[in-house]
């Protein structure tokens, strides 16, 4: 099983939009019927997209295609997880965005791999199964 990040569900949803089947559809077509699921943070991103775009038919664009997949929420393995996370960041002197680091936590909870376009950001944090399309 996987997880979408943000950047791979706005590549899908601009390549529907143009009519194009580039490299976010190629890999979803790859996957097959593997099972794939998005975080609630990766839900709120895109609702952050949806408030500040003025094309109203992005609201119904991006809801159904969140309808496809199960939508993951935290579950109380999530703060211990971000916690050792986040230290283990820091003591390298490194930095990662809190929304990147809210999603991966729920990937390394489910001990899942995080398909992104986002690999720089991503890869910074320890034990964290990324894969780009």
């Amino acid at each position: 099983m996987s997880f979408f990040d943000t950047s791979f569900l706005i590549d899908l949803l601009r390549e529907q939009r143009r009519n194009l089947s580039g490299p976010a559809h190629r890999k979803l077509e790859a996957m097959g019927e593997s099972p794939v699921r998005i975080s609630v943070f990766v839900v709120c991103e895109l609702e952050v997209g949806v408030a500040l775009s003025r094309v109203p038919e992005e609201t119904k664009r991006v809801h159904l295609l969140c309808q496809h997949f199960e939508v993951v929420y935290p579950d109380g393995r999530f703060a211990a997880v971000y916690g050792t996370t986040l230290a283990e960041i820091r003591r390298r002197g490194q930095s990662v965005s809190t929304m990147d680091l809210l999603v991966a936590t729920v990937t390394l909870v489910e001990n899942d791999t995080l398909i992104t376009r986002n690999l720089k950001d991503f890869q910074k944090i320890p034990g964290l199964q990324v894969e780009s399309y």
